[in-house]
């Protein structure tokens, strides 16, 4: 029988290295090292190398790269007739990067039980969002924000962090319309992390670890001009 790699624990230097992901555990899955820091330098080269944080308040900052991962490719997201109406004839207002902090707030407080959106982590991700690469999506009823999502795009990758709905279907349709703006600016790859069944219903799927890091180095250029920025915009507008 194998035996079963250790934790990697990091130090707490200001330039970040992580290990090989194939040395992550496989109880918990995919947990893969503890430490570091939540610096925009250490989240960065996390995400491009298939790594993200997850932890919860008191733990160390940890460390995941599961397998298998469950990841979105633009073009087999699957909007079924009622979420099309949705869309349609719903009455909301959809936007990019209007309000971020609010939407990681809305996360953090409607997800009962997950402690994992930590204050330090909104402050990690907020930096992200002022540089370029943390975006949110923003699902209005009127002026009241009612669901959305956030991630942190890099290169043509689009890692997807946390979801949110105070009406029914309303981060369906965040997903919905932020997978048309990312096909359009050629965007080849939603990362989702981990599996979930309403994921799954709107076309996510689960491949190996290793074809999703080899997907990442076609799709990641480490200097993503014209890409990172923020994306200020209104996706769509009640009829």
């Amino acid at each position: 029988m194998a035996e079963q790699p250790s934790l990697t624990w990091l130090g707490n230097t200001l330039s970040p290295w992580f290990p090989d992901v194939e040395t992550a555990l496989t109880s918990p899955e995919g947990l893969l090292a503890a430490g570091g820091q939540l610096s925009p330098e250490w989240l960065l080269e996390g995400y491009r190398r298939g790594i993200f944080p997850w932890f919860s308040d008191g733990e160390p900052i940890l460390w995941w790269s599961p397998d298998p991962r469950m990841v979105l490719f633009p073009h087999e997201l699957k909007v079924r007739r009622s979420l099309a109406k949705r869309i349609r004839n719903g009455g909301f207002r959809v936007t990019l990067d209007h309000a971020f902090s609010e939407v990681i707030e809305c996360c953090s407080t409607l997800h009962e039980g997950d402690t994992w959106i930590t204050d330090d982590m909104r402050d990690a991700y907020q930096t992200l969002h002022q540089l370029g690469y943390g975006h949110s999506v923003e699902v209005w009823r009127e002026q009241t924000l009612v669901g959305g999502l956030y991630g942190v795009a890099i290169g043509k990758v689009f890692f997807g962090e946390s979801m949110f709905s105070r009406e029914n279907d309303s981060s369906k349709v965040a997903l919905a319309l932020l997978v048309e703006f990312l096909k359009a600016r050629g965007f080849t790859l939603i990362d989702c992390q981990m599996h979930t069944s309403h994921l799954e219903r709107l076309g996510a799927r689960l491949i190996s670890r290793r074809d999703f890091v080899a997907l990442l180095d076609g799709a990641i250029d480490n200097d993503p001009i014209g890409i990172s920025g923020q994306w200020h915009t209104t996706l769509m507008s009640p009829a």
